[in-house]
């Protein structure tokens, strides 16, 4: 599913994916990281790599996960300041699980104009709720997750559009966000976003 895409070294072709959960966030991010190159940044895989090598931040965020708390923002974005750093040759970035809040969205777009890079595009994978609920509660029967029960999802799926609305409003306002029904099917849903990429990264080079 490769390209011969060129991105030019000044412009980073960053992604946000956003998606509730039970949209197919993590299968599009798979499809997206193959055929862009993009370097993919999960805050929880990220974490937890820092605590197994055992490193001074890593540390710090043991602390907090084994207390039961989350990780505070400025931990998280040192965390990713580190990443940014140590792959400069990459194509780009696709963050997923960060931003979550509308404050951690501002970091992060500091973050990286002090970089002398930004956010390309935000796609977020809409679906509608029953949906949402039917998929999960499929998943929980198929793999046994324990959090895939109609009382769990409830609060999940509150706690994402709380969190999470202000945050597509703040990305809509700057022109970066693309809504992608992700309702079809896997290939249909990939086709949109990457035909919302590909123009971009046309404007881009």
């Amino acid at each position: 599913m490769g390209n011969n895409i060129k991105i030019k070294p000044e412009n980073k072709f960053n992604v946000v994916i956003f998606g509730a959960p039970g949209s197919g966030k993590g299968t599009q991010s798979e499809l997206i990281i193959e055929k862009y190159g993009l370097l993919h940044i999960s805050t929880g895989e990220i974490l937890r790599e820092e605590i197994k090598k055992e490193s001074e931040l890593g540390k710090e965020a043991e602390e907090y996960i084994t207390k039961g708390h989350l990780c505070p923002d400025e931990l998280v974005l040192k965390i990713i300041d580190g990443v940014l750093d140590e792959n400069p040759d990459v194509k780009g970035f696709i963050f997923d699980g960060f931003p979550r809040t509308l404050e951690q969205g501002k970091s992060l777009d500091e973050m990286l104009r002090k970089k002398e890079s930004s956010i390309i595009a935000v796609i977020n994978l809409d679906v509608d709720e029953k949906q949402l609920i039917e998929r999960l509660i499929k998943r929980g029967k198929e793999t046994g997750r324990a959090d895939d029960n109609p009382q769990t999802i409830e609060k999940r799926l509150a706690v994402y559009h709380e969190q999470t609305e202000p945050l597509l409003e703040y990305y809509k306002k700057k022109g970066k966000l693309f809504n992608i029904k992700g309702q079809n099917d896997i290939e249909e849903v990939f086709d949109c976003i990457a035909e919302t990429l590909d123009r971009l990264t046309f404007q881009n080079n």
